[in-house]
């Protein structure tokens, strides 16, 4: 008779523990990500330098000048494209 009861605190456990362990993946999932400051502020300077250099583009004339800011606009988004994989 004594065997009944410790299968029902068994369970008991069993189950007071699952539920304890969704509750803890439930708060790990709601945390935002941990971001690196130095990363975050290194790709908003990116992202404001892409911005300056856009608008450059749009106000030059001389052909040789959009060029430059063409080539300056496509380094500065594969550098935006690396920072952003190296925050994965």
């Amino acid at each position: 008779m004594g065997d009944s009861g410790e299968g029902l605190v068994d369970a008991e456990a069993r189950i007071q523990e699952r539920i304890e362990e969704l509750q803890r993946a439930r708060e790990v999932a709601r945390r935002p990500p941990v971001v690196n400051p130095e990363q975050k502020r290194k790709l908003e300077s990116l992202k404001l330098v892409h911005k300056e250099l856009s608008r450059q583009i749009e106000a030059a004339t001389h052909p040789a000048r959009k060029t430059q800011l063409t080539a300056a606009i496509d380094d500065v988004s594969r550098q935006i494209a690396q920072v952003e994989k190296d925050a994965l």
